[in-house]
């Protein structure tokens, strides 16, 4: 699903160099459930920019379900972007004056599916991720847990290849966290690979691979043995 070889993003700050992404080299399979876990300044938000085809590395390759982006530009990485990528953010980046449904909607929009379908997928998403019921309020009448539900179903109305979340409790409380993490842990269950960026060690602890970085590096990379004991097929 996600393959990247050598990668570096170095950023000039005045007459110093600073290597963000340092020969990086990673693969992540079709179906995993995998944490990208680090301290600020470790290298883990640079990375989730490019694996989201939001910025581009200095040099290197990326190859996202076998398409090599690292020369791609504008119209093409936005098209990646849309098809391949579905996002979850900390803050939620949901439209605040229109529901929930069409929050879900837009990214279909803007892919050009047509009404019906638009509005079946819709409808299908929020009601895996249990909005059924909410699906007609705007966000400002929703908690902090049903918003990220919100972006989690918006996430996957265009099918993409990947799900990339970004601090994706960072905003919520204990419950609505376990909440949020079952519901990732569900979509796994069905296939759907789900990489989390986080700085928690207790969002790690529940994916089945965690990735740890440091200055730039992959400081270790393991399979959680707790979580998988007995998943022999993983």
């Amino acid at each position: 699903m996600i393959k990247i070889v050598d990668l570096e993003k170095i950023y000039n700050m005045g007459s110093v160099k600073v290597n963000a992404l340092d020969k990086v080299n990673l693969t992540i399979e079709k179906g995993e459930f995998v944490s990208i876990v680090g301290a600020s300044g470790s290298g883990k938000s640079t990375l989730m920019n490019i694996l989201g085809c939001l910025d581009k590395p200095t040099s290197g390759e990326y190859y996202l379900d076998g398409i090599k982006t690292d020369l791609m530009v504008g119209d093409e990485l936005a098209s990646i972007r849309n098809s391949k990528i579905g996002f979850v953010f900390q803050s939620f980046n949901l439209i605040p004056r229109v529901t929930a449904f069409h929050n879900v909607e837009l990214p279909m929009i803007y892919g050009k599916i047509s009404n019906h379908e638009r509005k079946e997928r819709t409808k299908e998403a929020l009601e895996k991720v249990g909005l059924s019921e909410r699906m007609y309020h705007n966000p400002n009448e929703l908690s902090g847990g049903q918003r990220q539900r919100v972006a989690i179903a918006r996430s996957l109305v265009n099918k993409p290849a990947i799900i990339l979340a970004d601090e994706p409790t960072g905003n919520l409380d204990s419950k609505s966290t376990d909440e949020i993490m079952d519901i990732f842990k569900s979509l796994n269950d069905e296939g759907v690979t789900v990489i989390i960026v986080t700085h928690e060690s207790e969002i790690a602890d529940k994916t089945k691979r965690i990735i740890t970085f440091r200055d730039g590096k992959i400081l270790s990379d393991r399979l959680n043995e707790k979580l998988l004991a007995g998943r022999g097929d993983y």
